[in-house]
């Protein structure tokens, strides 16, 4: 006897930074997430400007890498443009509009939305459900941004023997992340106010998320490339010294109070101030329960308990993959060491069972 299964097509999860691309398999065994495979590659120096891709063949070469490290079976990719990149508005449409007209009504009102012509730009749109404003109109989320933020991501993803199936946007890709932590959250996140820190190589981003959606967010300039830099400048060491140090150890006694200790009260220091702007972003803001660190850093030994004493709202270092199981195929050094820093891979990853 068979029986019917809602059918998921395997897309990589591929999240491209400035300091490397990380790909992910995910796949669902028995009710569970499991991860298929995972691989990271070093970013080629200079192939990208910030978050703009200006190398594309070989940003592919390194995607390519991570690709048959990974011994990912399928070739088919969802990737993100960063959120700055985007616009993102909510727009109200008649709700008895058929699907072809509400398609020619959108691209309509997204013409006084965007501030670029029309034919430069890449734009979807989802139904979120009827609106509160007007019950006889839905609610319509409208996503745009220029087409080279898109066709760079392509370019670089061919390069590389893949296709980009899906092209989402990282603070997207993150509230679909967050699902995977519900574990660390209090009631599950649900009617609870969490905040989530998930700091990159050169960049950092600041969420808030109520009954697990996103609902602050906020970029910023700041990220462990700046202890690498501050590992460089002390002991006098290239850039790969420095970051294989940071990695592995054996950096001299002071290391801790000379250099370590620093970054951390700027760590802490940035989400203060992120705290700050998110309360004072809106009326009714609530205090968040909970911070979960994640992204590179949070893998400083100590570094979420001394957030946590210093802001003196409880904080953990989040682990998107802590309830999966791991394949075969997976490498499991490399998952664990890795994990905190894939909640945008592990996002888009999960367009999978969409």
């Amino acid at each position: 006897m068979f029986l019917l299964r809602r059918k998921y097509r395997p897309l990589l999860g591929l999240d491209i930074t400035t300091s490397s691309v990380k790909l992910i398999e995910l796949a669902m065994a028995g009710g569970q997430y499991r991860v298929e495979s995972y691989a990271a590659e070093p970013t080629p120096q200079n192939a990208m400007n910030e978050k703009a891709i200006v190398d594309a063949e070989a940003v592919g070469e390194a995607i390519r890498r991570a690709a048959k490290r990974a011994g990912a079976k399928s070739r088919e990719v969802a990737i993100a443009i960063s959120g700055d990149a985007a616009i993102t508005k909510v727009i109200q449409m008649p709700r008895n509009l058929r699907e072809r007209d509400l398609e020619s009504q959108v691209e309509m009102q997204a013409d006084q939305y965007i501030p670029f012509p029309m034919d430069e730009v890449s734009y979807d749109f989802e139904v979120l459900g009827a609106s509160e404003k007007d019950t006889d109109t839905n609610d319509v989320l409208l996503v745009a941004t220029r087409m080279e933020n898109v066709e760079q991501r392509q370019a670089a993803v061919s390069a590389a023997g893949l296709t980009a199936k899906i092209v989402d946007v990282e603070a997207f890709a993150l509230e679909n992340s967050c699902r995977l932590m519900t574990h660390q959250m209090p009631d599950g996140g649900i009617d609870r106010t969490i905040a989530v820190v998930d700091f990159g190589a050169s960049s950092t981003t600041f969420s808030v998320l109520r009954n697990l959606k996103v609902v602050y967010t906020r970029d910023f300039a700041f990220g462990g490339q700046q202890l690498t830099e501050e590992i460089m400048r002390t002991y006098g060491l290239s850039m790969e010294e420095a970051g294989r140090a940071k990695k592995e150890g054996g950096l001299p006694g002071n290391f801790q109070t000379e250099v370590l200790d620093p970054f951390i009260d700027d760590m802490t220091q940035q989400v203060s101030r992120s705290l700050q702007f998110y309360l004072a972003s809106g009326s009714g803001r609530e205090q968040p329960e909970k911070i979960l660190v994640c992204g590179g850093c949070a893998n400083i030994s100590g570094v979420a308990e001394v957030i946590a004493s210093r802001v003196g709202i409880a904080a953990e270092k989040g682990d998107p993959l802590g309830q999966m199981k791991l394949s075969s195929r997976a490498k499991a050094q490399a998952v664990q060491r890795d994990a905190t820093a894939l909640l945008t891979a592990c996002g888009l990853a999960l367009r999978s069972f969409d």
